[in-house]
């Protein structure tokens, strides 16, 4: 079977996969005119979501398309086809994701910018450190890193709520409520850590009026996507103090425009779309698993329902 592999680390992925699946002959290119060359004699694709649906815009046709990102956002643009399977990136990015919350949250408990702040300043800064124990927080996306997010937090004593499409039974959730209640349950919280995917529904779900529901003690972690976010209300509402901080990993635009109010916002840190990059070594065992299913006619991890979105 051939594989075409549209990835900007396109060498790193050749030499895992062929340690995996000697059998594969596999074709890749860092020229863009050459990966159109060689697509049409891939029925498989593997790669980055954004030089996929280069290649889709110039009409060529796979049989099943595998995404190196969770998020699948450019292969749903309007006008691409979508009569093909298409499967996303499940399963390897819990850890790194639940590395990336437990710092900044951990960094929000201990104050580390302000302590940071104090020694510039040569204050001796004897402030008490506080704990995660006891605390509360809404994952809002308890699917596959959501749930791997919520298993990590456990051990630290966190108490754990989440959002989902609809409300449903989950451990280690208390309650796990649908969309609907999201105002209801930021308001219970002292951190909320955004984990949704980017569909219409989930498009400036914190607004104005969702940012006054928040403790003015609440942390805002957004490592989901950057337009479930109205930046300027955001802005406004750490202005305001409706909460204490927010931690800003993707956005609208990437990278940020350089006269974004995010820069210069008060009590906001950006982190640069860093918070799970992908493993290539993880990437090539889930695909070498979903290319034995695909061949075997069955169920992918992470098939994606066009309809949803995800």
């Amino acid at each position: 079977m051939r594989v075409l592999i549209a990835e900007h680390d396109h060498a790193r992925y050749t030499s895992l996969l062929r340690q995996v699946m000697p059998e594969l002959q596999v074709l890749t290119s860092g020229d863009s005119a050459e990966l159109a060359r060689q697509a049409p004699d891939c029925p498989v694709w593997l790669g980055q979501p954004d030089l996929l649906a280069s290649l889709l815009r110039q009409g060529h046709k796979p049989q099943w398309v595998q995404s190196t990102w969770a998020g699948i956002t450019p292969l749903l643009a309007e006008g691409l086809p979508r009569d093909y399977r298409l499967s996303r990136a499940v399963g390897i990015f819990g850890q790194v994701m639940a590395e990336y919350m437990l710092t900044y949250m951990l960094g929000h408990e201990r104050e580390v910018l302000s302590r940071l702040v104090s020694q510039v300043e040569r204050r001796w800064d004897d402030r008490p450190g506080r704990t995660l124990e006891g605390r509360k927080a809404l994952i809002v996306g308890t699917g596959d890193i959501g749930q791997r997010v919520a298993e990590f937090l456990v051990p630290f004593g966190v108490s754990l709520y989440g959002i989902a499409s609809s409300a449903r039974e989950q451990a280690p959730f208390i309650e796990v409520a649908g969309l609907a209640d999201l105002p209801r349950m930021v308001g219970e919280v002292d951190y909320v850590l955004n984990l949704l995917p980017d569909t219409p529904a989930t498009h400036d779900l914190y607004d104005a009026a969702l940012l006054r529901c928040f403790k003015p003690t609440a942390l805002f972690i957004n490592a989901g996507r950057g337009a479930a976010v109205v930046d300027a209300d955001l802005v406004e509402a750490l202005k305001q103090g409706h909460l204490a901080g927010a931690v800003i990993d993707v956005c609208r635009q990437e990278p940020l425009p350089q006269r974004h109010p995010f820069w210069t916002a008060w009590g906001l840190l950006l982190t640069g779309h860093s918070s799970a990059p992908t493993s290539p070594g993880a990437m090539v065992r889930l695909f070498a698993d979903n290319l034995q299913a695909y061949a075997q006619g069955q169920a992918l991890r992470g098939e994606v329902d066009f309809a949803r979105g995800y």
